[in-house]
């Protein structure tokens, strides 16, 4: 069976279609527009539409590298269903090398946002509205802090027999939380709307950490095959 096309912040894709899409999020004090940048990739076959985004916390940078990889594996050339990856969400951060927006708030503490509250809440109600909403399953990427360092591990709900437990299993993390839900996390967000969220964390902030990238390239593969989005054992 064909895929039909596919809507997303503005755009419409093709079954087949790959794109980069700049999503306008504000402008700096110098009037320069800034943008998340988001790449989706439709496939030409019905599947469930995976949203896999990094630095949240804009020091978070493993994330980054794990996205960057993701798009540049030769698997997603046969993807069934759709991929949303976005490898920076606070750009605001990402550019000062810190946690938080500047306004010093945590952007993972915002959700669902509002469109007329403070820059946090702005940029998460953007985030939820022309994203976030259109994903079934979710892979949040992050790291420990500046100087403390974590060893690859998944975060999730894990309801026995739900889907976010059946993607927590395919990651292979060598290990796995059982992590309650933080109110305004991306997390809580999405799971209260019935969408299955795993967070990987892995390494350190400021550091690209190969040891925790490589695992997480691969988990996320491994999570794409066992939703049938990719071909191939896990």
């Amino acid at each position: 069976m064909a895929n039909t096309s596919f809507h997303i912040a503005g755009h419409t894709l093709q079954p087949g279609q790959r794109q980069q899409i700049d999503v306008p999020v504000a402008r700096l004090y110098t009037h320069t527009p800034l943008h998340i940048s988001i790449e989706v990739v439709h496939g030409r076959k019905p599947g469930p539409v995976m949203l896999v985004c990094g630095g949240i916390h804009g020091d978070e940078i493993n994330g980054v590298e794990i996205v960057r990889r993701l798009l540049r594996s030769r698997s997603i050339n046969s993807l069934r269903g759709t991929l949303i990856a976005v490898p920076v969400v606070n750009v605001f951060g990402f550019l000062q090398h810190t946690r938080y927006l500047p306004d010093r708030r945590d952007l993972n503490r915002c959700f669902p946002g509002s469109d007329n509250g403070s820059l946090g809440g702005r940029i998460a109600a953007l985030l939820r509205e022309e994203i976030v909403d259109h994903a079934t399953h979710i892979i949040d990427l992050h790291t420990g802090a500046i100087h403390r360092t974590n060893l690859p591990q998944i975060r999730a709900q894990l309801e026995p027999g739900s889907e976010t437990a059946r993607m927590a299993d395919a990651f292979g993390a060598p290990v796995i939380l059982n992590a309650e839900l933080r109110e305004g996390s991306l997390r809580h967000y999405a799971q209260n709307r019935g969408i299955p969220v795993l967070t990987y964390e892995a390494g350190e902030a400021l550091r690209f950490d190969e040891w925790a990238i490589a695992p997480g390239v691969r988990g996320i593969l491994r999570v794409m095959r066992r939703l049938g989005m990719l071909s191939g054992e896990q």
